[in-house]
């Protein structure tokens, strides 16, 4: 049997990985199209990462996604490494060729921005923006920022030296600021992004008051479980515009589908329905 004959089979890889709702979104794609394949979840110690990726090509994976812990540590076990994946330090989404070679790119900064753009129309991409965060997420949507020309990038991170780093290893309009500074930042900006893990379920709140943005500002949080966030709320309470979290996921996976299973998916209201009912 060819690997054309074969069925085609993806997963996503992390530690843990129950939580992940990547096996649904692909699930309903496969289901969608009726195609001969399947999505499966691969809990793989940080250890054993490089012999679960070498160990790909041989049990018939078309690829793979990565999610945490195992993002940036991949990186050293790709054949073949995307521009885009170089620039952000961290691979979420590995290729499979015929050979065997391993592929990893980074679709997260492209998940971002089509679902910011898509959500928020208006959004005027001529403004500083302000992200809050500098982990494996703000890396992408700081690369996704400077490729969509935002003049200004205010970025802030409890811990200013990881703020610090990331800005010298992308390059581009970033201004570093104090944690405490926040608040204060937002003024004249267009876009505010929370890519930390505060305000999600099991975290500490996440403290900004958002009197000092402009009016047509749109407010991002990475942030879906829960999806609406109290971030959102606040927004929302001062008729600003918002995008959740969720949608990033959903565009992110597109490429990956695409890749694996040789269909360009849709990302649709029935889709985010599907994802988020009680399973």
């Amino acid at each position: 049997m060819t690997r054309l004959d074969q069925p085609k089979l993806a997963g996503v890889m992390g530690w843990p990985i129950s939580h992940s709702l990547s096996p649904r979104l692909h699930g309903y794609w496969l289901r969608e199209h009726r195609i001969a394949g399947s999505y499966v979840p691969l809990p793989v110690k940080p250890e054993n990462l490089e012999h679960a990726l070498r160990a790909l090509p041989r049990l018939g994976f078309r690829g793979v996604n990565l999610t945490v812990p195992h993002k940036e540590k991949a990186l050293l076990f790709m054949d073949n490494v995307s521009d885009i994946a170089k620039r952000i330090g961290a691979v979420n989404t590995v290729f499979v060729d015929e050979r065997g070679s391993l592929s990893g790119t980074n679709t997260d900064a492209e998940g971002f921005l089509k679902n910011v753009r898509l959500t928020a129309d208006h959004w005027d991409e001529s403004q500083p923006a302000v992200v809050l965060g500098a982990g494996g997420a703000a890396r992408a949507v700081v690369a996704a920022l400077i490729d969509s020309g935002v003049p200004e990038i205010r970025l802030f991170n409890r811990t200013r030296s990881k703020a610090e780093n990331l800005a010298s290893s992308i390059a581009g309009p970033i201004r570093v600021y104090d944690w405490s500074q926040r608040a204060d930042s937002l003024s004249g900006a267009g876009l505010l992004v929370n890519t930390t893990t505060l305000g999600m379920v099991n975290q500490p709140p996440l403290e900004i008051s958002l009197q000092a943005l402009p009016k047509t500002a749109v407010v991002n949080d990475l942030v879906y479980a829960p999806l609406e966030t109290a971030l959102l709320t606040d927004a929302r309470t001062l008729n600003l515009n918002v995008v959740d979290g969720l949608g990033m996921l959903l565009h992110q996976a597109v490429p990956g589908f695409a890749g694996w299973f040789d269909v360009q998916p849709k990302v649709t209201e029935e889709l985010r329905t599907f994802v988020l009912a009680p399973v």
